[in-house]
């Protein structure tokens, strides 16, 4: 497993693995509830998604993967979505990449297009190697890049009262 699919900087999770009849080996994505392939950036999505709810307290509860929305007329989806308690209010959008591909403009530009329809506070870009977290205010009309993913219990005292 080790030399097809690379160590992250993330700390180690715990997947299900299989190899289906077709060849095509599988994760289970327990947010989904199913298998699905693993691609590379499917080894980033399990693995960050292990680090947000083991880590750093994010409840697996209130995390989307692959949720459907609208953007100009046309159907995308976003890799992770964390809700509000509520569940009504998008609070963070996670965008993965493959371990190989690199953190650049474009995949900015394309969280930043899904973010025009979701108006989530924060914004994180992972590659398994390389994380970027901001965070957006919307009323200075500002993005501040923070040095880590904040933990849950830091991301509700920001909110204060808004969750």
């Amino acid at each position: 497993m080790a030399a097809k699919h690379p160590p992250l900087n993330l700390p180690p999770a715990p997947l299900r693995l299989q190899t289906g009849d077709d060849g095509v080996e599988r994760v289970f994505d327990s947010l989904r509830g199913k298998f699905v392939a693993l691609t590379p950036e499917e080894w980033v999505r399990q693995h960050f998604v292990a680090y947000l709810t083991g880590s750093l307290g994010y409840p697996a509860a209130l995390i989307g993967n692959e949720v459907s929305i609208t953007l100009n007329a046309t159907a995308r989806r976003c890799d992770t979505v964390l809700f509000s308690r509520s569940g009504m209010k998008p609070l963070m959008i996670v965008e993965y990449k493959a371990p190989h591909i690199e953190i650049t403009q474009k995949v900015f530009d394309q969280i930043v297009r899904y973010n025009m329809v979701l108006q989530a506070r924060w914004l994180v870009v992972s590659n398994g190697l390389r994380h970027f977290c901001c965070e957006v205010d919307y009323a200075a009309r500002k993005v501040r890049f923070l040095p880590s993913v904040p933990p849950y219990p830091a991301l509700l005292e920001e909110l204060g009262g808004e969750n």
